[in-house]
C-alpha cells in the first residue's frame, strides 16, 4: 500500500497524561534505552535459528529505519520461505543522513519505491529524505539525499514516481511533495507544501490504491486529513478537512487495498484499555463518512501502528501501550470485527511499534523497539497469529528502529 498500498506498495504515529506518553517521542526514549538487556538475551536463540534458515531460498528482504544518532543507516535481512529472517551482507546501510536516536512516534518512516527497485527513508535527524538503490541481492546503495523541506520528517507515502513526505515540527510542520526519477533522485514539486499547525503532529501520510487521494494523521490535534491529488502532483483538501478522528491521538491509517474508497485509522491515546480503531468511506471529493458502529474497541492501551492483509480481509493493530496485536475481521461493507489479541513476545512485551506484512501476507513482522529486535509472525487464513520460534531477530547496536518495509 504504499507503492500503491502499503503491503510491498504504501505502494506503513500526544500529550493528554501518561498514556498519551506511551506513544509520544518523550515515551519512547526511555522504552528503547531497555535495548541492550533484551538484545542480549535473545541474540543465542536467534544465531542458531539464523543458521538453520540459511539453507532456505530467499524469497524478499525485510528493511528497518534504524534512526541512529549521527550517521543514520538500514538494517537489512533477507527473508526466507519459511517467513524466517537472517543479517544481510554489509547490513547495516549508511544512508547519507542523522538520525535523531529516539522514537519518531509515526508510520511509514521507511517504504519501498519505483516497483521495489529503491527504498525511501527518513533521515529525521538531519531533516532530509534518502533514497537507496536496491540490488538483485537485496543490499543497498545510496542513490540521493534531499531536504524534507521541513522539520523532524517523520512518514513517506509513495504512488508510482509521486512521493509525499510528513514533518512533524513543530517548527516547519508540513506535507511535501516530490518526484522521484527513473534514476532514484527526488525533485521537490513547486507549490506542493502544505503547511501544518505547530500543534498537528503529524503521525502518518498515505495514498490510496489508485493514488488519487492522500490521508494524514494529525496526533497531536485529533484530526484527520484528506485531499484529493491532481495531475501536477499537488493536494487539494477535502471539503470538511481536517476532519474530527473518533478518539484521541489517530496515529496509523490504512486504506483497505481490495477497495479504496475504505479508510482505517487507529487511535492511540484514548487511555489504558480503551483503544480504538475506525472505519470510515472516503467519498470521490474526499470526505469521510463512518461506517457502522465505529470507532471499534479492542480493550487494549495505544494501538498506534495498523496494517491490511493483502486480500483485505484482515486488519492488525499493534497496541504499543500493552504488548499486543488486536486481529479484526473486515466485512465487505467495512464493519470491523474484533477477534482477539496476540502478546507480541515475553520479551517485548509494552513498545512494539511498526508492523509489515510479506507479499503473500502469510507473515507479519513487528519492530520490537523495546529490545531492538524484529518480531516473526505466522498468518493462518483465519487471521490468527503465531510467533516463529526464530523470533525475535536482533537489529544492529545503537538502533532506536522506526518504520518496515518487507519485499
Amino acid at each position: 500500500m504504499r507503492i500503491l498500498d502499503r503491503h510491498g506498495a504504501r505502494a506503513a504515529g500526544g500529550r493528554h497524561g501518561a498514556l498519551r506518553q506511551l506513544a509520544s517521542r518523550r515515551w519512547l526514549p526511555a522504552v528503547i534505552g531497555l535495548a541492550a538487556a533484551g538484545a542480549v538475551a535473545i541474540a543465542p536463540a536467534a544465531a542458531s535459528a539464523s543458521t538453520a534458515a540459511r539453507t532456505l531460498p530467499v524469497v524478499g528482504h525485510v528493511y528497518l529505519d534504524d534512526n541512529t544518532t549521527g550517521t543514520n543507516t538500514i538494517a537489512a535481512f533477507d527473508r526466507h520461505l519459511d517467513g524466517t529472517l537472517t543479517p544481510l551482507p554489509g547490513s547495516p546501510f549508511t544512508t547519507g543522513g542523522a538520525g535523531t536516536g529516539a522514537g519518531l512516534a509515526s508510520q511509514g518512516a521507511i517504504q519501498l519505491a519505483g516497483g521495489g527497485h529503491f527504498l525511501l527513508a527518513v533521515d529525521a535527524g538531519s531533516n532530509q529524505i534518502s533514497v537507496e538503490r536496491v540490488l538483485p541481492n537485496g543490499s543497498l546503495r545510496l542513490s540521493d539525499v534531499v531536504s524534507s523541506h521541513g522539520v523532524l520528517p517523520v512518514s513517506i507515502a509513495v504512488h508510482g514516481s509521486l512521493v509525499y513526505v510528513a514533518n512533524a515540527g513543530p517548527a516547519g510542520s508540513n506535507y511535501t511533495g516530490f518526484r522521484l526519477s527513473p534514476w532514484g533522485g527526488l525533485t521537490p514539486i513547486p507549490g506542493s507544501t502544505v503547511a501544518l499547525p505547530s500543534a498537528a503532529q503529524p503521525g502518518d501520510v498515505l495514498f490510496n490504491g489508485s493514488g488519487t487521494k492522500l490521508i494524514g494523521t494529525r496526533v497531536g490535534t485529533s484530526q484527520i486529513d484528506s485531499f484529493t491529488v491532481g495531475f501536477s502532483g499537488r493536494l487539494t483538501a477535502a471539503p470538511g478537512s481536517p476532519f474530527p478522528a473518533q478518539g484521541l491521538g489517530p496515529f496509523g491509517s490504512e486504506f483497505r487495498p481490495t477497495n479504496p474508497s475504505q479508510l482505517f485509522v487507529s487511535n492511540a491515546h484514548n487511555g489504558t484499555g480503551l483503544g480504538t480503531v475506525s472505519s470510515f468511506a472516503d467519498s470521490p471529493r474526499g470526505s469521510l463518512r463512518s461506517i457502522g458502529t465505529s470507532p471499534y474497541a479492542n480493550q487494549q492501551t495505544a494501538p498506534c501502528w495498523v496494517i491490511l492483509t493483502p486480500d483485505g480481509r484482515y486488519l492488525f493493530a499493534v497496541n504499543t501501550g500493552s504488548g499486543t496485536i488486536s486481529r479484526y475481521a473486515i466485512s465487505g461493507d467495512g464493519h470491523l470485527k474484533l477477534l482477539g489479541s496476540t502478546t507480541v513476545s515475553a520479551t517485548a512485551g509494552v513498545g512494539a511499534v511498526d508492523p509489515g506484512l510479506s507479499p503473500g501476507g502469510r507473515f507479519l513482522y513487528v519492530d520490537e523497539s523495546r529490545v531492538d529486535s524484529v518480531g516473526l509472525f505466522g498468518v493462518s487464513g483465519n487471521g490468527n497469529l503465531t510467533e516463529l520460534s526464530s523470533s525475535p531477530v536482533p537489529l544492529p547496536a545503537g538502533a532506536t528502529p522506526a518504520g518496515i518495509a518487507v519485499s
